[in-house]
């Protein structure tokens, strides 16, 4: 709901935190979701990943980077960085950064906080995107290149052919190619992104099962059919203008968003995790957060900014990420499940 503020602007209100805690919606999960994923992957694998790694100079002293290239879906091209420290001189823990609903890779000097911390990290572009940070990777099925929003319904007729198919396989592909650089540890790799790219550490973190850690921040994409319905604002609302004009097709479009839901994603996953969520979040309400969150099947614990919309805990955020990494490379697990922020 919207509540009126002292001011006369509006505030989003979901549920009151209680209910939040306790919220976990039956799943609407689709006959043969694993079989679904299982072949696009084989597909996908079926061409060559072919990791290029070029180094190039950005004028950072203390950081090398390198321009990245590697088969995604469909063996089209995704572009990327890998930013390491300047005096790494062995493999390096891996921070896999997945990125935001219309943007792109941006320039190198935006991805600094893994590098400083002693990590490496891989940035991997969003195909047909960068409206908002630019972005370099074109989506050949959609005909386009870089390109401002409207992803959520492309295709969403169909799961074979909806975007985020493409767009969580290339997700999968962005692991292996970090896994391949010499500079790179495979066996101490994590994902993290916020609202779409925590739709995709979600997916991801479920699709490839051995990796170290997640970081799931305001997650998009999960509890898909509820954010439909309680939420008004973009890029949720693309799908209300959709289905306004095309009346009689919503079962067969949730039928495919089912495909791409966090939560069903959520119950296979067994990578320890860190969420975040925003109780006055319109654009990733509150209960699809917590919707994922409770199905989660592996160790978890969330992070809850009361006052805090979409925006999440922003750099408060990174420095609880770091934190967690601190703890996971003295080989410990930094979860205490049910910890709240006050």
């Amino acid at each position: 709901m919207k509540n009126a503020s002292p001011s006369g602007d509006f505030v989003f209100v979901d549920m009151p935190l209680e209910q939040l805690r306790e919220y976990r919606p039956e799943r609407r999960e689709p006959a043969g979701f694993d079989a679904f994923w299982d072949r696009t992957l084989a597909e996908t694998r079926r061409h060559d990943l072919g990791p290029v790694f070029t180094e190039v100079e950005t004028g950072l002293a203390l950081v090398r980077c390198f321009d990245v290239r590697y088969a995604g879906f469909g063996g089209h091209e995704i572009r990327g960085w890998l930013l390491v420290p300047a005096v790494a001189g062995g493999p390096l823990p891996c921070v896999v950064q997945y990125i935001g609903y219309n943007g792109g890779r941006g320039l190198p000097h935006d991805w600094l906080t893994w590098p400083v911390a002693g990590w490496a990290v891989f940035v991997m572009d969003s195909r047909g995107q960068g409206g908002g940070r630019a972005g370099d990777t074109a989506d050949p099925v959609g005909g386009t290149g870089p390109q401002v929003s409207g992803k959520l319904t492309q295709g969403v007729l169909d799961p074979d052919g909806y975007y985020y198919r493409r767009l969580y396989a290339d997700g999968v592909r962005a692991v292996e190619a970090a896994r391949s650089h010499p500079l790179v540890d495979p066996s101490r790799v994590v994902v993290s992104g916020a609202s779409q790219g925590g739709a995709l550490a979600m997916a991801v973190s479920a699709l490839v099962p051995d990796l170290l850690f997640a970081f799931i921040d305001v997650p998009f994409m999960s509890h898909i059919r509820h954010a439909a319905e309680i939420t008004d604002q973009d890029p949720y609302a693309e799908l209300g203008r959709f289905l306004r004009a095309n009346r009689h097709r919503d079962d067969q479009v949730f039928d495919t968003l089912d495909h791409f839901d966090g939560v069903n994603f959520a119950a296979r996953n067994t990578t320890p995790a860190l969420f975040s969520v925003g109780l006055r979040d319109g654009v990733t309400p509150a209960s699809t957060v917590f919707a994922g969150y409770n199905h989660y099947a592996g160790p978890k614990d969330i992070r809850v900014w009361r006052f805090n919309g979409h925006e999440g805990g922003e750099s408060a955020q990174v420095a609880e990420h770091l934190k967690a990494a601190g703890d996971l490379l003295a080989g410990r697990l930094p979860l205490a499940a049910g910890e709240l922020v006050p």
